[in-house]
């Protein structure tokens, strides 16, 4: 994992407290940080439950300004399991994908649209 991955999960987990202890779980469970588990197990159905509600605006909006700047980081690594975990999952369901695309800076669409290609989807 890389400094950046790191950075990640400790951002992820100031903005969802209440992922803390899933989180935590899925280290002793695995013995490690498995980047790719935590985000598609632990972050991203809180995510999707928020944009699905549309209620916290001011959280969903840290959180995609955040994904931006995570989609413009140089780090490859970051990126690629940013890519296929979270953005892959936005694009599960069409209306949590419109919401969620409202926030989502131009870099950040950019990558996500990759993101459905790689699996065959319309975009």
């Amino acid at each position: 994992m890389t400094k950046q991955s790191e950075a990640f999960m400790r951002q992820m987990l100031e903005f969802l407290p209440s992922t803390e202890a899933s989180y935590t779980e899925s280290v002793v469970f695995n013995g490690e940080v498995l980047e790719t588990v935590i985000i598609e197990d632990v972050f991203m159905p809180v995510i999707i439950e928020l944009i699905r509600q549309e209620e916290n605006i001011d959280l969903i909006e840290q959180i995609f300004e955040y994904f931006e700047e995570v989609s413009n980081d140089e780090d490859a690594h970051l990126i690629n399991i940013f890519s296929i975990t979270a953005l892959e999952i936005l694009g599960n369901e069409e209306t949590i994908l419109r919401t969620a695309q409202k926030y989502m800076g131009p870099r950040t669409k950019e990558l996500q649209k990759e993101a459905d290609r790689a699996l065959g989807r319309k975009v």
